[in-house]
Parts: C-alpha cells; structure tokens; sequence
C-alpha cells in the first residue's frame, strides 16, 4: 500500500498535468481536498513521532515588534543583506548551503525593533522536507512578513520559491476568504451563499467538501467561491501573510536582466530594487518594511504626571489593551484595574476601557493597576 506522502505525490502530479481552467475547476478543488485531507492525516503521525520536532538552529525565539522572514535560493545575498539592515554576523561565501542555521538579527528602524531571519535557502522540493524545508517553512510561517530575495540572473527562480510556500499553506499578500464550513451531525452538505456562484454549482461544492472528509455540513459563502479558497477553509491551517520582492545584485545586472526577471512576478506584487553589497536602496527598504508591516504609535500617559508625546510605543496595529500591558510588564495584565484613552479609538476623552479595546494609532492611553 501507497505512503500517505507517495498518495499525495500522485494526486500533486496529476494536479501539475491538468490545465488550468474554468471546465477544470471542479475536479482539480477535489484533488486539492484530498491532498489536504491525507496532509492533515500526515501531521498527526508526525506529532506523534520525533521526526516532527524542530531540529538544532530552528528554534528561533520571537523577538522583537514584528518579525520577516528572507526566503531566497542558496546565494543570493541574503546574509550579506542582513548584515546590512541588523548588523548580525552570518557566514558569507560564494558557494551554496553557507548558512546551515536560522541566524536572527534586529533592524530597529523609526522606533520599531524588527527581527530579521536568514534562513538556509531554499530549494524544490522544500515543502516535502528536501534541504531542511519543512523546518525552514515553519519559522516562515511564523514571521509576520516574507522578504523575497531574487537575482537579476534567475527570474523563473521567484516561481519555485513561491510554489514551495503555497505547498505549505502560506497564501501571501491575499485577504482571508469569508467562506465557512460547519460540520453537523447529518442533513448532508447545505450550501447558504449571499453572492451568486458562477465558478462552482452547489452539488460541485458539496463533491469537495465530502472529499475532503465531511458528509454533513454547513457551508457558508459571502464570495464567489473557488475551489482554493474552500480548501484552504477546510484545512484551517493556512496563513495569510505579506510579502514583498527585492531583487538584488542589480550593480551587477545587465541592460534586460532586471526587466526579465519582473516578467516573473507578480505584477501587482510591491518589488524593490537593491544591491545589498553596495547598500543601494536600503534606506528604502527599511521605509517599506516599516510602513507595510502595519506599526501605530500609542502615548502613554503614567497617572498623575504628562503624556510622553516625544518617545511613543511603537506596536502593531491591531493591538489591544492587553497587549500593550503585555509588552509593558508581565505583571500588568494579573495586576489590571482600568485604562483611559483618549484619541481616536476613544468615544469620548478619557474613556474607561477594558483590557480588550482595540487601540488606533495616536492614542495616548493611562494603565491602573492594582499596588
């Protein structure tokens, strides 16, 4: 009998020979829920056998405000450009497989604290655990921004690299679909959508949603619904990331080159043109990774004295209460009596807020604990 991965090799070939259309949808959304199903089946066996535990150099320690992940082929400057934007040391050579560990580095940049993680590069074949790939995509998928790194030499190299993240469920620079699943009991699939469906009929839905394991089940669409995006409902396990292309080496690019390797990407993809060596267009960089990673700035206002309007905490965006505490002081979250805001997030200067009030940037926010 076939290996769950050999089942999910054939299934992924005959994925690769189908094209890619309208007529096609139906049949290559099943295939993708069967592969979904039988990875979902190949998980459990790994967490239940050391081969699933992250190896020696991979446990990498979340540091930091935000942290990005540069994702590149062996040798395309990632380590020199790290050293650039962190000051952090990594072996630099000529040659492939240099950095043989995660090596994180801190770009502070317009009062954020940004970690920055060279990874070993990645190859084909990456997402099936060739050259350290399954431990290298999940520090990937656990950074809040991927960092392309592309030559002007090898524009075909982005697909690979690309295909290899999609294969291990990373959807980049894409909206979480508004499509839900709800097992039940029996009453076989009910579709529910708020939008019509041109892409897939009802009984097409429901042949996915069985392949994937379900008989009964609630399916709810708020989006003309593809076959991708119903899988990826069904696996549950997708991250939806940002991410951003910067193609080095271009001192060394000839008349052509850089345009070629555009003809590669993603045409409504943000691409940066940089020579790490040189530290061309990193000053840029930085703004861009700053500005796209989503900071705001909150004033904190200690009880009793003035607003520090000079120095503000630098956080994401979707920060609450609590996670400022959190960033704060351990203790303040047990400790945690009231907060008053005032600025955009409050309904009214020095609003009493709980630990759950999402905050927007410009607020100047007073934590009360309990002495």
């Amino acid at each position: 009998m076939a290996t769950i991965k050999e089942q999910i090799a054939a299934i992924q070939a005959e994925i690769d020979k189908t094209q890619k259309n309208k007529a096609t949808e139906h049949h290559v959304g099943r295939l993708k829920a069967k592969i979904a199903k039988l990875k979902l089946q190949e998980e459990k066996v790994l967490a239940h056998s050391k081969a699933g535990g992250p190896a020696k150099g991979f446990e990498v320690r979340k540091s930091g405000d935000a942290s990005i992940a540069l994702v590149g082929f062996p040798s395309v400057g990632k380590s020199t450009l790290i050293s650039k934007l962190t000051g952090a040391e990594s072996e630099i050579g000529a040659y492939e497989f240099t950095t043989l560990t995660c090596i994180p580095g801190l770009m502070r940049h317009r009062g954020a604290k940004i970690q920055i993680l060279d990874l070993p590069g990645l190859i084909k074949g990456a997402s099936e655990g060739k050259g350290r790939g399954k431990e290298i995509l999940n520090v990937i998928r656990n950074s809040d921004m991927v960092l392309y790194i592309v030559d002007p030499f090898q524009g075909a190299h982005f697909r690979i690299l690309h295909r290899e993240l999609e294969l291990a469920g990373m959807r980049l620079n894409q909206r979480k679909p508004p499509v839900f699943v709800h097992r039940t009991n029996k009453g076989g699939v009910d579709v529910r959508s708020t939008v019509e469906q041109t892409l897939l009929t009802d009984p097409e839905i429901a042949d996915i949603i069985r392949d994937f394991g379900y008989t009964s089940a609630v399916v709810t669409l708020r989006v003309d619904v593809t076959a991708d995006m119903l899988v990826d409902t069904l696996a549950g396990s997708r991250v939806y990331s940002k991410a951003v292309v910067a193609i080095n080496k271009i001192d060394l690019a000839k008349p052509g080159d850089i345009e070629n390797t555009r003809r590669h990407l993603p045409q409504d993809w943000p691409v940066m043109e940089i020579s790490a060596f040189h530290g061309t267009g990193l000053e840029d960089m930085k703004d861009f990774i700053y500005d796209n990673l989503g900071f705001m700035s909150i004033y904190l206002k200690p009880q009793g004295q003035e607003a520090d309007m000079e120095e503000p905490l630098v956080v994401k965006d979707t920060s609450t209460v609590e996670e400022i505490c959190r960033n704060l002081h351990r203790d303040f979250v047990r400790k945690f009596r009231y907060a008053k805001v005032k600025g955009p997030s409050a309904k009214f200067d020095w609003q009493t807020v709980g630990l759950d009030h999402l905050l927007r940037d410009g607020d100047v926010l007073t934590i009360i604990i309990r002495r």
